[in-house]
């Protein structure tokens, strides 16, 4: 046992120093976009679990390997240079929120047939984008991502959506509190639920995108949701489970890029198994002492 936590304090020591290694800066970057994408999923996550629009947010980030792919291929196939993949990803998630939106709010009946239709339409129209894309794009960098990749770009883009974020947050806080917990009397109360409602579903569609990068497509939902839903059971209003979700999630990347980077393993899946994880024990805790 003694021997077992000793090993664990050295390789603690050895990701430090790692990190602190001027001749290995994407582990460095890494780090801290981790820390300030950390934010991000705290609070978009919190609202997405308290709405309960999960699976809202799967469809819009599947839908954005569709725009990725129409990217990449204008970029590299009809030869426009100046146009970056992450803008048909961002057009795809606006796009496929408002789509989704105006379905949920005005044919509910239909609502999670449309949401399967596109789930699955633009994972379909990306990967055909990419197969006519010249050369060899491996999508499965942009379905499972790779956090060691990012850049000195990428930390200003989190960087940016964290002003963002924090910004619409503590100016509509009330609005979008009134329309997650009780849209009707949100309405009663004279406030634009429907407009609130979108507004909230493209803020998620764009910390998808920029987020899509740290853990991919496939599992960006999971960074989104489990820690808010880990900091619901022991928060009692909306301002402290964003901060605990935000914090939990700091932890889960740091913990995640630091046993990837000693074990030699893909940092994504390793983050969300060390978040399912913490969130299945605390199932499990709560249900033996309720």
């Amino acid at each position: 046992m003694i021997t077992a936590v000793r090993q664990e304090g050295m390789l603690l020591i050895d990701f430090i120093e790692a990190l602190l290694n001027p001749h290995i800066p994407f582990l460095r970057y890494a780090f801290m976009v981790g820390l300030l994408a950390s934010v991000a999923f705290g609070v978009i996550g919190s609202y997405v679990v308290v709405r309960r629009i999960s699976y809202i947010a799967g469809a819009i980030s599947h839908c954005v390997l569709g725009g990725i792919g129409v990217g990449l291929y204008l970029q590299k196939g009809v030869g426009w240079a100046w146009v970056d993949p992450l803008y048909g990803a961002v057009i795809a998630a606006l796009a496929a929120a408002v789509i989704i939106g105006f379905v949920s709010i005005h044919a509910s009946q239909r609502e999670d047939t449309v949401i399967g239709a596109l789930w699955a339409v633009g994972m379909a129209i990306g990967l055909l984008f990419i197969a006519k894309t010249p050369g060899y794009t491996d999508p499965m960098s942009y379905l499972f991502g790779n956090i060691l990749l990012v850049s000195q770009n990428d930390l200003r883009l989190v960087a940016g959506l964290d002003i963002l974020i924090i910004g619409a947050g503590c100016l509509f806080y009330q609005r979008f509190l009134a329309v997650c917990f009780d849209e009707e009397y949100a309405r009663i109360r004279g406030i634009n639920a429907t407009a609130y409602y979108l507004g909230l579903l493209c803020l998620t569609a764009i910390t998808v995108v920029l987020l899509v990068r740290i853990v991919g497509i496939v599992m960006v939902v999971a960074l989104l949701t489990l820690p808010a839903a880990i900091a619901g059971h022991f928060a009692r209003v909306l301002w402290q489970m964003m901060l605990a979700a935000s914090l939990l999630c700091a932890v889960f990347i740091s913990s995640g890029l630091a046993i990837s980077y000693t074990y030699d393993m893909p940092s994504g899946p390793v983050i969300i198994v060390i978040a399912g994880t913490v969130y299945l024990a605390v199932l499990l805790t709560r249900w033996v002492f309720r």
